[in-house]
């Protein structure tokens, strides 16, 4: 690589990299995963840089293969055991954590959801792309799109009901 192509590469890893590691971070559920998983996508920029640059949206493009990496990661651990979605500690007291648990839970149930669902609300809802957008990334219709978010958002309601039912309450505050 040129000198320059350096440059604007490395102008774009500082630009782009906590975008992508918050991306890569709700696909996973896991800081080391989503570590592992910018590495590789910023890799693969790396060596098609040229490409990339010329590209109308460079941070597309490195979106793209960031996707395609985490669906990837996804088929090879299919199978493999699940972290149990919650202890059963029980307790009446108040948590002064609730939030953080409420966010834990959060993504805890994401990570359950099927990878297709999942990777369409993260793109939709946290990275605000369009369900055209999506579907350019997804290779897939803008219908499917919207599909799979109704779907996705139904089974996270779903579930955050189920918890909020079964999470104890009561206690002064």
């Amino acid at each position: 690589m040129r000198g320059s192509d350096v440059e604007d590469f490395t102008s774009f890893v500082q630009a782009r990299s906590a975008a992508l590691f918050r991306t890569a971070l709700l696909l996973t559920g896991e800081r080391h995963a989503a570590d592992d998983l910018v590495q590789s996508t910023l890799e693969k920029v790396y060596r098609h840089w040229r490409r990339v640059r010329s590209a109308d949206v460079p941070e597309a493009y490195a979106r793209r293969i960031l996707v395609n990496l985490a669906n990837d990661r996804w088929r090879r651990q299919r199978g493999h055991a699940e972290t149990p979605l919650h202890d059963d500690a029980g307790g009446e007291r108040v948590d002064p954590y609730k939030g953080v648990d409420a966010r834990d839970e959060l993504m805890r149930t994401l990570q359950e959801l099927p990878t297709s669902m999942r990777t369409v609300l993260v793109l939709r809802y946290f990275e605000e792309l369009s369900d055209a957008e999506i579907a350019g990334l997804m290779n897939t219709s803008a219908s499917t799109v919207r599909s799979q978010a109704s779907r996705g958002l139904a089974k996270l309601r779903s579930a955050v009901a189920r918890n909020t039912r079964h999470t104890p309450s009561g206690g002064a505050a």
